[in-house]
């Protein structure tokens, strides 16, 4: 695995300050039977987009033996076989087959817009279930654990880590809440999931976690990371973002940009086109992912986050 330290000059962006929201409920209860149902639905989804089982292309560090073969210029000096060398009066060096793990990059929305909820919790709440939820399970079996944030500004990306290592890294990304002010970037989707193309070298499953709003020209990075990698997008939404009450004259603020608008909420024309512009957006974001043969969940706010997401994967 290569280093994910990535030289490619990034645009300076302002960098928001994250806290966790006044209004955080938790993800909830998280049932292991559930948990079981779900790790038995992500090894079917992984298993038949990984080569082998979960083995790493080529040969690399491991404990199995590939092959060993006589030393040529430019091999790792640290690979050369002893008792080969001493038996035969030559260099000879050890190749390994690479170790069977997975390894799991989870790229989440830290952007403003992650902190509103309507019903039983916010929709970053549930982003946070689905982080530990799909974490725990990549380190169950020895795997490892990368994480990526983007929405707060310039996009964030930490190495993979196994064990408890993951799991606290894991915790203190989402322990850091999410971006208190607007912080306008319809490119951050498109720039986190890039930045991920370029240090998941090896197979492996990417998980997705936001609620696409507002995000552009995303389609193709998550294409090429799907022609490599088992994709899983999780798109988070609240219903109250489907349609507006009837409640007379409000004033909208919107958390990403920072903009107010005021409506006038009786009219149904105004809810009717609302409603209409939503369920369009809704449906170009599901189309595209079906078209980039990307796995699709969506969890509201209202629901039981983790048995929809079992549901979806099963």
């Amino acid at each position: 695995m290569a280093s994910p330290s990535d030289t490619t000059p990034q645009p300076h962006r302002r960098r928001a300050q994250l806290a966790q929201p006044a209004a955080k409920q938790g993800p909830g209860a998280m049932p292991p039977a559930l948990l079981d149902a779900l790790a038995i639905a992500v090894t079917q989804r992984v298993a038949g987009a990984l080569p082998g089982d979960r083995r790493a292309a080529g040969v690399g560090a491991g404990t199995e033996l590939a092959q060993i073969r006589p030393y040529a210029f430019g091999d790792d000096v640290r690979r050369i076989d002893a008792a080969t060398t001493a038996r035969t009066g030559e260099p000879h060096v050890r190749l390994e087959v690479p170790e069977r793990t997975l390894t799991t990059w989870l790229a989440l929305d830290v952007s403003s817009s992650m902190a509103f909820g309507t019903a039983a919790r916010l929709k970053a709440d549930v982003a946070e279930g689905v982080m530990l939820a799909i974490g725990r399970l990549a380190l169950r079996h020895a795997g490892r654990v990368g994480i990526a944030t983007f929405g707060d500004g310039d996009t964030r990306v930490q190495p993979p880590r196994g064990s408890k290592a993951g799991l606290v890294a894991l915790r203190r990304t989402l322990n850091a809440g999410v971006a208190r002010d607007g912080v306008a970037d319809p490119h951050a989707l498109a720039d986190a999931l890039g930045r991920v193309g370029r240090v998941a070298r090896l197979p492996g499953l990417v998980v997705v976690v936001s609620d696409f709003r507002d995000q552009r020209d995303w389609a193709r990075p998550l294409g090429v990371l799907r022609s490599r990698h088992a994709v899983l997008a999780v798109e988070v939404h609240d219903p109250r973002e489907a349609s507006i009450p009837p409640v007379g004259r409000i004033a909208v603020v919107d958390p990403e940009t920072g903009r107010r608008v005021e409506v006038d909420t009786s009219r149904p024309r105004v809810r009717e086109k609302f409603a209409a512009i939503e369920a369009e957006r809704r449906e170009t974001l599901a189309s595209e992912l079906r078209r980039l043969r990307v796995d699709h969940a969506a969890l509201s706010t209202d629901e039981d986050w983790l048995l929809q997401l079992g549901r979806r994967l099963r």
